[in-house]
């Protein structure tokens, strides 16, 4: 498939969400403004303390979880293929005096634009199935990582994205770890259901064996991979928050989130 064609409708798409999910209730602009926090517990227990370290956040759309770490200490540069929401990213730092810097590229080129190294490599929540092949993703997280430098994911389980959600109830329609890309054409986003914008987007299934190899083969050791039940974020059907503040499937028959954790030697 014309993959320049793919991405190029992606990025369109995102330029229409940014302002859409700026103002949504799931990004809770005002709340954030005031925490300047938007990570989990996931992430941050994973990561600790980032004060000081170097970090790279793949694909950050408009920079809350970017600007989170930069107010945590660490010294931030975000990446994401939009140019509106680099924009906004760009904005947010100067308008909440959190310093980051932020760069517009296709995520797979990040090294044509970024030559440092970072001490962190971070990536977040529904990335990894927008990029056809996870080998070159791979790669260039291993050239920007320096030597003794983590790179973590915390992200969607791949089961979840085996559902066509354009028909109710969801059905299990796509393989595993389906090699071909997947369009899908819908009204509204995850963060406003409501909207009328019509999200037009090609993504890409992913095993988990797929996500480790390729960080194998990129020369990172694998520290932590984990599997939950449950996820911050009430993206899917069927899911009920809990005392604890996460949300669970009703059924339970299959983990929301995966989390991997790796070191460059």
């Amino acid at each position: 498939m014309d993959l320049k064609k793919a991405f190029e409708i992606n990025k369109a798409t995102w330029n229409q969400k940014t302002a859409i999910h700026f103002e949504s209730e799931f990004y809770d602009k005002d709340a954030f403004a005031k925490a300047k926090n938007s990570l989990n517990s996931y992430e941050l227990n994973a990561l600790g303390d980032v004060k000081d370290k170097k970090l790279l956040h793949l694909q950050c759309h408009f920079g809350q979880d970017s600007l989170s770490w930069a107010h945590k200490g660490a010294v931030v540069t975000g990446v994401d293929i939009s140019d509106e929401a680099i924009k906004l990213a760009r904005k947010l730092s100067v308008d909440l005096g959190i310093p980051a810097q932020f760069v517009c590229c296709n995520v797979l080129e990040t090294s044509n634009y970024i030559k440092e190294k970072f001490d962190i490599i971070f990536t977040s929540y529904g990335t990894i199935g927008w990029l056809p092949d996870l080998k070159p993703w791979a790669q260039m997280i291993s050239k920007r990582l320096k030597s003794g430098g983590v790179f973590y994911i915390v992200d969607f389980h791949p089961i979840a994205w085996m559902y066509d959600y354009n028909v109710t109830p969801a059905v299990m329609k796509y393989h595993y770890a389906r090699e071909e890309a997947i369009y899908d054409e819908f009204e509204g986003t995850y963060a406003n259901d409501t909207s009328k914008m019509v999200s037009k987007e090609y993504g890409w299934n992913h095993s988990l064996s797929e996500v480790v190899q390729s960080l194998i083969d990129a020369g990172l050791s694998i520290n932590l991979m984990a599997e939950h039940d449950d996820s911050p974020y009430d993206v899917f059907p069927n899911m009920k928050l809990r005392d604890d503040g996460l949300y669970y499937l009703e059924d339970g028959l299959y983990p929301m989130l995966f989390e991997v954790r790796a070191v460059k030697a």
